[in-house]
């Protein structure tokens, strides 16, 4: 579907109202002419809240002078803002009995906050998760790596999705320099500006994307009626309950599914500037963006974390507007101040599919706030933790409390 002329989306407001050429609509109109879908609006009110429980704790755990590790009140009050703690500090850790404990030192004159024994459990088992997948890491890391057309990426970008990969707190030396023999840090024409490259002999090797392992999965299915030829290129689509599509959105989609392209690993060639060819390109895009999602830990990421990968990846498009452009891929969502994008496929009921130890241990954290103030009695802390061990957290459960 062209950037210029495929873009159709179906208005919220009116499901049977189509929009026209991208060019007609400016681009926070684009955005917000975006169907919704309630289940993962609903997965991103509860992580809107999340994010700003791991910056408290990452702040926590990074103050190992104290023992327990913990930062004092004042220090978190003088960051309400750039937390984005809207009431302050001592009210927001207030509203999360279950992961942070106010406490205050008398030696000290002064109130301090770490976090509760149940939150140091799952913050531990986190940690454990990651470093017992160090070779998957390595292996997202150098595949991130090849998708780039000089094999190589600004270390600062890598940095921005360090925890999406799943990598630890400490990759350039866990992963980086124990991996002398796959990966390579050169010095930018920049200063201090740091370049990770693969090494000679990592170059050359292939890999096969996300994607065409789903197009196997199709094909061998049992009273499989797909044409071979009809999903050599093709995606998968699904699109959320109640969002209408017209016959000639329909129509746009199959012709896109059956545009050939390069894919995320292949060499690009020479840009063509035909139809065919910008056509071309932004199926590549989409490829590459579908990739990226499908090597995080849990199929999402922030828009303005991918874009610092444009440039290494060859694209000239809006990444944003790319999303928006194919809903039955992804899906776009704007709480909490910030665009994150979701990798559809990945999802059901609001739950990861294909869960993986890291995710599992990061959902327990997700369970503790959505807890909030419930259950506080001290004899019912260890339950309630046992509870987010042994239950699937779904969306739809949630939303009956």
């Amino acid at each position: 579907m062209s950037i210029l002329t495929l873009k159709i989306i179906l208005k919220h407001q009116n499901p049977c109202r189509v929009i026209g050429s991208r060019f007609k609509t400016s681009s926070v109109q684009y955005v917000a002419s975006r169907f919704r879908d309630p289940t993962f609006e609903k997965l991103m009110d509860k992580y809107k809240n999340l994010l700003k429980v791991i910056a408290i704790q990452d702040l926590i755990l990074a103050n190992p002078t104290h023992n327990p590790p913990s930062v004092s009140l004042d220090f978190l009050s003088r960051l309400s803002q750039k937390l984005h703690l809207n009431r302050g500090a001592a009210s927001f850790l207030r509203k999360y009995p279950h992961i942070f404990h106010i406490f205050y030192d008398p030696n000290k004159f002064r109130t301090f906050c770490r976090l509760t024994d149940a939150a140091m459990r799952v913050s531990r088992q986190e940690a454990e998760a990651i470093n017992a997948s160090l070779d998957v890491v390595v292996d997202r890391l150098v595949r991130l790596l090849s998708m780039s057309t000089t094999k190589s990426l600004p270390l600062r970008a890598v940095f921005k999705v360090w925890r999406e990969l799943g990598l630890p707190d400490d990759f350039e030396d866990s992963i980086i320099s124990r991996n002398s023999h796959i990966f390579k840090l050169v010095d930018a024409h920049e200063p201090n500006t740091h370049i990770l490259t693969l090494t000679d002999e990592m170059r050359d090797k292939s890999f096969v994307a996300c994607v065409e392992n789903w197009r196997v999965m199709e094909c061998c299915r049992e009273n499989c009626a797909v044409d071979r030829t009809e999903i050599r290129y093709s995606f998968k689509h699904s699109y959320p309950p109640g969002m209408r599509l017209v016959r000639d959105f329909k129509a746009k989609v199959k012709e896109w599914q059956r545009l050939p392209y390069v894919g995320p690993y292949e060499e690009m060639g020479e840009k063509k500037r035909s139809k065919a060819g910008i056509m071309g390109l932004e199926k590549r895009a989409v490829a590459i963006v579908h990739e990226f999602l499908s090597l995080t830990v849990e199929r999402m990421v922030e828009v303005e974390k991918i874009s610092h990968f444009r440039k290494s990846f060859a694209i000239d498009l809006n990444i944003r507007d790319l999303f928006l452009d194919h809903p039955g891929m992804f899906y776009l969502s704007t709480k909490g101040k910030r665009h994150t994008v979701f990798l559809r496929e990945g999802y059901e009921r609001g739950c990861l599919i294909d869960p993986n130890p890291v995710y599992n241990a990061r959902r327990k954290l997700l369970d503790l706030v959505v807890l909030g103030r419930h259950a506080m009695l001290l004899n019912n802390e260890s339950k309630s933790v046992e509870n987010c061990q042994t239950q699937k957290p779904c969306l739809q459960d949630e939303g009956r409390d």
